[in-house]
């Protein structure tokens, strides 16, 4: 078992873990992310490890409760158990100093943004972090990346703060000011917010990376489920990912791929709910 340390709501269904896994944590780069399963016949779910801490042996996990699972991972209790945090997996970030990098995350995309803007900062970058949400309670870790940033730009669907809007407005105006305009962006969140910042920054061609997060099971490459379409190749986000260059990616596929199991999934949620209710 896997000591949970503590546990935070951060937003709406939104709660941050601090976790004891001193393997995972000596081991783990920006980029990088776990398997958990919170006990015995569950499923298993992909979290990125939004923070590590070597010496205290612990890793940072951000989980938006959607579904059963997620919710019994949201709910556990400090000084409760995780049965099993497997990694950690994938390819870590490339990190180097582009010099103006402007970092993008869209809703819980923020935690996993968060690991990735510390680093570039780490190596020297100009960083611009834009996040956004559908309100002021939904913006995560605000604080945090205000602290390693050299500008942050909030956006919120209902104008509660922030700019009014979607955060590709705020990257819209960047991108038409030569003075302003960076030399990499890095977008985390919902396919669709992805999808169109690769479409903004391709006629400037410049560096867009993505970190996709497809359907997963085992997170080693052998079941094929997180396949997605990058340039001519089939790539697994688990081994080959999760981060791609987003010029190169098939977003219209990978969001029919996302809503394959769409109908299954929430019929599976309510009978996991009903038994819930019968214990």
């Amino acid at each position: 078992m896997f000591k949970v340390l503590q546990n935070e709501e951060l937003a709406p269904d939104v709660h941050r873990l601090v976790v004891e896994a001193p393997l995972v944590a000596a081991a783990r780069e920006p980029g990088q992310f776990v398997i958990v399963r919170p006990e015995e016949g569950a499923e298993r779910i992909p979290l990125t490890i939004a923070h590590a801490e070597r010496e205290q042996g612990t890793i940072t996990l951000v989980v938006q409760a959607v579904g059963h699972t997620t919710r019994l991972i949201a709910e556990t209790p400090v000084g409760g158990g995780i049965l099993d945090v497997a990694g950690p997996l994938g390819k870590p970030t490339e990190i180097r100093n582009w010099g103006k990098v402007v970092c993008i995350g869209g809703g819980v995309g923020t935690a996993v943004l968060y690991p990735l803007a510390e680093a570039l900062a780490e190596a020297g970058n100009h960083v611009v972090t834009i996040i956004g949400g559908r309100t002021e309670k939904h913006l995560i870790m605000r604080d945090e990346l205000a602290a390693i940033s050299d500008e942050l730009l909030l956006t919120t669907e209902d104008g509660s703060a922030g700019a009014r809007g979607f955060v590709t407005a705020e990257l819209e105006k960047l991108l038409s000011d030569q003075t302003t305009r960076p030399d990499a962006v890095y977008a985390v969140g919902p396919v669709p917010m992805m999808a169109a910042v690769a479409d903004m920054t391709r006629p400037h061609s410049l560096k867009t990376i993505v970190s996709l997060n497809p359907i997963m099971v085992d997170g080693t490459g052998m079941c094929g489920g997180c396949r997605v379409s990058v340039g001519d190749e089939v790539k697994f986000a688990c081994v080959d990912g999760p981060e791609f260059n987003a010029h190169q990616v098939d977003f219209s596929e990978l969001s029919t791929r996302q809503r394959t199991y769409q109908e299954e999934y929430c019929r599976l949620d309510e009978q996991l709910r009903d038994k819930e209710k019968g214990k």
